[in-house]
């Protein structure tokens, strides 16, 4: 089948204030955004949890990568909002909005981990062909660094997490 070609990308840091390699990430890519950018393909670095990065805490009322989810994302917008519900509707409304034709093709989020496990790219569907062949090229330019994929795939799960409002999701964790 043929699909069009990926030509929005975003790379998202601090969906979790304390975790800073992204955060960093991010504000190198605002300054300096040739580093990423690629003829026919527009790269956007965003700071998901500005208020949560200031205070270099995971997050201020609840995590910001649990609330993608319909009830949350079309909840009114009311005084006693959630910050990270607030800001979740904010990032559906520039990057989506979610399972729409206009969300970005792909956001990539970055996270660290106190756990071993490296450089750990995330997979949430084991049929988007597109991510599949990303995830081979990427584990062959690190090659011979190991680089695993998780899969997190479930059958009646529906994920709420930032890069869920793209058509490509991508995780990716560091230590």
């Amino acid at each position: 089948v043929d699909k069009p070609p990926v030509r929005r990308v975003a790379i998202f840091g601090g969906t979790h204030g304390n975790e800073l390699s992204g955060v960093l990430l991010v504000k190198h890519w605002q300054e300096n955004g040739a580093e990423i950018q690629r003829t026919g393909v527009e790269v956007k670095p965003f700071l998901t949890n500005p208020r949560a990065v200031k205070k270099c805490t995971r997050y201020i009322d609840c995590d910001l990568n649990r609330v993608f989810d319909p009830d949350n994302l079309g909840r009114p917008v009311v005084e006693d909002i959630p910050y990270e519900v607030r800001r979740a509707q904010e990032i559906n409304h520039i990057f989506g909005p979610k399972g729409s034709d206009d969300a970005y093709d792909l956001i990539f989020d970055l996270h660290n981990t106190t756990s071993n496990m490296g450089g750990t790219l995330i997979l949430e569907n084991s049929r988007d062909d597109f991510t599949i062949q990303m995830f081979h090229y990427i584990k062959n330019a690190l090659a011979p660094e190991r680089c695993p994929v998780l899969l997190i795939e479930h059958p009646s799960l529906k994920y709420a997490t930032t890069r869920s409002v793209a058509k490509h999701p991508v995780g990716k964790y560091e230590i």
